[in-house]
């Protein structure tokens, strides 16, 4: 807590009082005050003397109401003028007034109250700011919804009344591979969300992990899509000790960060190629995917982790992969860095540390 007064003998009393129980904090006058805040804005509670010198108290407490919303405001006053006090009330956003001299008992008992107050203003401030995110991305999913599932079932609507009235076996089967696209768009955006809504709601499984085995479940379905689409891939992995974390959000991990590496690849570029190298030591996971593909704007960088996000045009992406990424690094107490360059390609840098 923090006591401004311009009297020293107070304020040696006030501290002297309350050293054992609370870490007190004392200024003598309104330029000290604010650098006790400026330095500690951990403070809870606030006592201020209102008759202060070039600056009354309500004057203090109403300039710092912006700048230290959260700090809990005490008015130390020896007369009962009403004029201050509606004053203090409806400028300074005073919590409630001691009177001076001031007993011990009085003084405890204001801290305890306003501590009280202090957390329940900052569990509400929390919870508004959660709500808030949970509204924009409520009005995000709203939007992708509409787009990214009634597009794909436009597309089958659409293929669907083209083959009614269709005879010729070619086009009917060239309808039915647009109706197998719009299917496998639909389920990869499904998929998505469900890792998403694991990723917020699930708790952590710890087990060992064998980055070999890890990688193995998803090498051949990637070494698959590197042939069909002419890519150079590599994996390197090297895994010193034993390695302890949540298998599911480190395979989600490794897929999305290698479906991002293939799709994004710059069609028309000869030497396209992915490498994925893995290295484990000192309890520590450093994973780097690295790809020849379309790259990212530097001005994108910085948001391509939002929900529901995308940085290019040219694929259909469902917006999830890379905020689950983020999500999953943060459950696992993880970092993620990113360095790319437009048209040359893209390299991500995870760390992961053990459990």
């Amino acid at each position: 807590m923090l006591y401004v007064d311009d009297e020293p003998g107070n304020l040696v009393g006030f501290k002297a009082s309350l050293r054992l129980d609370y870490h007190v904090f004392t200024a003598e006058n309104i330029p000290q005050a604010l650098a006790c805040l400026n330095d500690h804005p951990d403070i809870r509670v606030i006592f201020c003397d209102q008759r202060m010198p070039g600056k009354t108290g309500v004057d203090f407490f109403e300039e710092i109401r912006v700048s230290y919303p959260l700090p809990i405001r005490i008015m130390l006053t020896a007369y009962t003028d009403v004029e201050s006090i509606i004053d203090a009330i409806n400028k300074g956003n005073i919590f409630r007034f001691v009177k001076k001299p001031w007993i011990e008992a009085d003084i405890i008992g204001a801290i305890e109250e306003a501590n009280k107050f202090y957390l329940a203003v900052s569990m509400l401030s929390i919870k508004n700011i959660e709500l808030q995110k949970a509204y924009d991305e409520l009005n995000k999913f709203a939007y992708s919804v509409s787009h990214d599932i009634r597009g794909p079932l436009s597309g089958i609507l659409g293929a669907i009344n083209l083959a009614n009235e269709i005879d010729d076996v070619a086009e009917m089967r060239e309808m039915l591979f647009l109706m197998q696209k719009s299917v496998k768009k639909m389920d990869t955006y499904v998929l998505s969300m469900h890792d998403y809504y694991s990723l917020q709601r699930g708790e952590l499984k710890i087990t060992e992990i064998d980055f070999e085995k890890v990688i193995d479940e998803l090498k051949s379905i990637y070494t698959v899509l590197a042939k069909v689409n002419e890519v150079a891939f590599d994996i390197s992995i090297s895994q010193d000790g034993i390695f302890r974390s949540d298998y599911a959000p480190l395979r989600l991990i490794f897929n999305n960060l290698l479906s991002n590496a293939f799709k994004y690849q710059d069609r028309n570029s000869k030497n396209k190629s992915v490498k994925m190298t893995v290295e484990v030591a000192k309890s520590v996971a450093t994973i780097y995917v690295k790809d020849t593909g379309l790259g990212i704007l530097g001005s994108h960088v910085g948001e391509i982790f939002n929900l529901f996000y995308r940085s290019n045009s040219l694929e259909v992406g469902s917006g999830f992969g890379l905020y689950n990424v983020k999500s999953a690094l943060i459950k696992l107490n993880g970092q993620i860095e990113v360095k790319s360059i437009l048209h040359q390609g893209t390299t991500f840098k995870v760390t992961i540390p053990s459990i």
